[in-house]
């Protein structure tokens, strides 16, 4: 199964749809979604290598305009969205935690945990919440997310083939260090 949704991404993943799957993904995974847009970002970047960095801005941008949704939602509609959200994913210990230096650190904050399998959307919603101002969470987030999006992007390009016949060799491997990573960053977040 999990071979056939592998060849099922990578067939599509050179479509026009995918760009549009991929904006949705980025853009819902930093506000709301559980899963990042990584496997399908992968896999298009691998099935047209010469659009990685095309496909990186599409992410950066799509991520970032989704962290201004999640902002929105800690800002306006914590009580009744944002709040709902982080009860769901059972973070907010880690929501408390950040409470007491966010403002102080917000720029390095924002921008650390962009980079991390940490939930990019808890970042977003706590920025709303703590009202840390739009142009440091903007510029942060330009950063991290263009960093972690850009820096995948080198190295598939550079490295693509190399990489690829790893990942088709070892896709169960893979994809169990890359829900390993997702599983993780939730569970730092929660108790660190």
């Amino acid at each position: 199964m999990l071979r056939k949704s592998y060849d099922w991404i990578l067939a599509h993943a050179g479509t026009p749809k995918a760009r549009w799957m991929l904006v949705a993904i980025s853009f819902a995974e930093s506000s709301f979604f559980p899963l990042p847009p990584d496997p399908l970002y992968m896999a298009m970047i691998l099935a047209r290598v010469e659009d990685a960095w095309k496909l990186a801005f599409i992410c950066t941008l799509s991520s970032v305009v989704g962290g201004i949704l999640g902002y929105y939602i800690g800002y306006a509609l914590y009580e009744s969205i944002g709040e709902w959200i982080i009860d769901t994913y059972h973070l907010q210990n880690a929501f408390d935690k950040f409470q007491h230096s966010f403002n102080k650190y917000g720029f390095w904050i924002i921008a650390l945990k962009g980079l991390t399998p940490i939930p990019y959307k808890v970042v977003t919603i706590f920025s709303g919440v703590t009202e840390v101002d739009m142009g440091i969470f903007l510029g942060a987030s330009i950063v991290a997310r263009g960093f972690r999006f850009y820096m995948v992007a080198a190295v598939l390009k550079y490295c693509g083939p190399q990489i690829r016949d790893i990942i088709e060799k070892n896709l169960t491997l893979v994809s169990l260090l890359i829900l390993g990573a997702i599983i993780g960053g939730f569970i730092i977040l929660a108790y660190i």
